[in-house]
């Protein structure tokens, strides 16, 4: 299996989750690609109704046009489940995310829902965090000053680029700092220290916030429950 059969194989198990009448986030990335059509599926041939709220206008307007009804996060009540992927889950149960530049509102989705499934293949099971990059959202103005701040703590940080290398700009006009760390020992004391940096918007540090990962392995989807 190539690593986007994995990726659908753990989107087709993790949309078993989804019950009739539900308030459902959607999250981010090509693995949330297959759940929306997963899910889409469902609702069609089961006559399922359910609302949603996604994190980003790509999702929204795949589910809209799947038939999937989809409503503004801010006239939504608590959400029963979202499901989303991650771009690294340590043996902790710690992610990272952001990889799409979407990390601020997937937090803001994740942090309002009663319940949080991760859905990735099996190469975004890592030991500990940080060999993929920590990326932050931050606001234009004095960014300079934030990148300096960074690199003074040995953070190693760099703005994300376009391919034409201009900036990349978040949902929200802002723009991304990926820090390349390597290694991320104590990702609750990193996450306090971003939590305090003026400028910072948020980071990609997603922590005790999961409760279930869906994996998709080469010998078939794992379930595994977080300890919450």
């Amino acid at each position: 299996m190539d690593i986007n059969q994995l990726k659908k194989a753990a989107a087709d198990e993790a949309a078993k989750f989804v019950e009739d009448g539900m308030m459902l986030g959607l999250g981010t990335g090509s693995t949330v690609f297959y759940l929306v059509e997963a899910v889409a599926k469902r609702v069609r041939e089961e006559n399922l109704h359910i609302t949603t709220v996604s994190t980003s206008s790509r999702t929204a307007k795949q589910a809209s046009d799947l038939g999937i009804k989809v409503i503004d996060i801010n006239d939504a009540p608590p959400l029963d489940l979202t499901i989303d992927g991650a771009d690294e889950i340590d043996e902790h149960f710690q992610g990272i995310k952001g990889g799409g530049a979407a990390h601020l509102l997937e937090k803001i989705v994740a942090i309002n829902s009663k319940r949080n499934i991760w859905i990735v293949d099996q190469s975004k099971m890592v030991k500990t965090l940080g060999a993929f990059p920590l990326p932050l959202e931050v606001i234009p103005f004095g960014s300079e000053k934030v990148y300096q701040r960074l690199t003074a703590e040995n953070l190693h940080p760099e703005f994300r680029l376009t391919e034409d290398g201009q900036r990349v700009r978040t949902h929200n006009k802002n723009f991304v700092i990926d820090l390349h760390v390597g290694t991320i020992e104590h990702p609750h004391i990193l996450a306090d220290w971003l939590d305090h940096q003026t400028g910072i918007v948020e980071h990609g540090l997603f922590l005790d916030l999961v409760n279930q990962v869906v994996i998709g392995k080469e010998s078939g989807v794992e379930i595994i429950n977080a300890p919450r």
